[in-house]
């Protein structure tokens, strides 16, 4: 088969979605089929350095990177859109990634006018936490062309059975099919030696990490986070936050104030983005790791932390929280920074609780979120579509 993926950006500060969507191009070539990924170079701000004229070929994927446009917050390319006038009538499916923006109304146009069945990864925007949010906005581009887009398509993908039901009142005709994004093990099966992580951040000295690993954005609920630490530190001495990742809304600087109104900004280290052997190992040094979102369609980073043996403090709307529940590989508390400070402080408290969860995800990375299992699945999701089924991913 043909597969198209459509994307506005494989930049890394995009977190995710952007990783998730080659990773996944990556799993269905590895089994045979001719894979292409077409995205923008936008990154936040600047431009990625790639080249933008000729397609690379990366782990038996084609890439292909068009100058982004104005106005970039809603990522346009006109050179991406005629070059996928051409490809899209010769693909068998094309996988769009992502809702509202100007990749979605031009490969959905062109699907239609071509023929060519297409599958739409809505990337959490269906959820009412997030659907709500610039309701005017999206309301104008619903009427324009999104409600037709999610209306034609051959399948609505989600990453977890939880975005699938979140989404319910808001897609249209189309049917939903459940695959998960997922990680390749071997990639975190050898990590820097001990200590490497606290000798990048001597401030840490002695004390236990918990890591925030992720996009500093508004729906990642890192004004709970400020508070919660806040607390906990209040009480104990132990304790170092390290939050790691790009700052994509200028939110960084009101955490900061946060936890220096209360006290504790000299027992917290901004990282910055951390990537490859410095992500390994702030993972495998830490004592916890949190997310306390308002609202996460997926959560690649909780996958990343319990395939490094790190238990998991989340919030319930991150939506693979019942299989970390269910699998014992965390705690699950609402949004609220009570009730994160007390989770915690009990499971700071109890190392057996901790290793035993770190072992529960370990176990549930390697039964449920592999790539090398995964594949298996959108391969199918594609045949299913491409012969005009009703796709069975779940």
């Amino acid at each position: 088969m043909k597969i198209l993926h459509v994307i506005a950006s494989l930049a890394p500060r995009f977190g995710g979605p952007s990783k998730a969507c080659f990773e996944m191009a990556r799993a269905v070539a590895a089994r045979g089929h001719e894979v292409s990924v077409f995205s923008t170079n936008m990154d936040g701000p600047d431009d990625l350095d790639v080249p933008t004229t000729e397609p690379q070929l990366r782990d038996g994927v084609t890439l292909r990177t068009f100058q982004v446009s104005r106005p970039r917050f809603w990522k346009p390319s006109w050179p991406m859109a005629r070059a996928l006038k051409q490809a899209i009538p010769k693909a068998d499916v094309v996988h769009v990634h992502s809702l509202y923006l100007f990749h979605s109304l031009v490969a959905g146009i062109l699907c239609a006018w071509s023929d060519t069945p297409y599958l739409v990864r809505p990337h959490g925007t269906l959820d009412p936490y997030l659907y709500r949010r610039h309701r005017l906005r999206k309301w104008v581009m619903e009427l324009l062309f999104q409600n037709r887009v999610l209306k034609h398509a051959a399948a609505i993908h989600y990453t977890s059975e939880e975005e699938m039901r979140l989404a319910a009142p808001y897609v249209r005709e189309a049917p939903g099919v459940v695959v998960p994004n997922g990680i390749d093990l071997v990639d975190y099966e050898a990590p820097p030696p001990a200590g490497t992580f606290r000798k990048m951040f001597p401030e840490i000295g002695e004390r236990r990490i918990v890591l925030f690993l992720g996009r500093i954005n508004f729906k990642k609920g890192l004004d709970i986070l400020a508070d919660a630490f806040v607390r906990l530190a209040a009480g104990r001495n132990d304790v170092h936050l390290v939050i790691a990742g790009p700052d994509d809304e200028g939110l960084g600087d009101k955490v900061k104030r946060t936890l220096n109104r209360g006290g504790v900004l000299s027992h917290t280290t901004f990282t910055g983005m951390l990537e490859g052997a410095d992500k390994l190992a702030a993972l495998n040094e830490s004592a916890l790791f949190v997310l306390p979102s308002y609202s996460e369609n997926f959560g690649i980073a909780v996958v990343e932390a319990m395939a490094c043996g790190l238990p998991v403090l989340i919030s319930d709307r991150v939506n693979i929280w019942r299989e970390v529940e269910d699998s014992g590989a965390g705690r699950v508390t609402p949004p609220d920074s009570t009730a994160f400070a007390s989770a915690m402080d009990e499971l700071l408290d109890d190392p057996m609780a901790r290793r035993h969860m770190g072992e529960q995800g370990r176990r549930l990375v390697e039964e449920r979120y592999r790539w090398d299992r995964i594949g298996d699945r959108l391969a199918a999701v594609y045949a299913d579509i491409q012969a005009g089924r009703i796709p069975g991913g779940t």
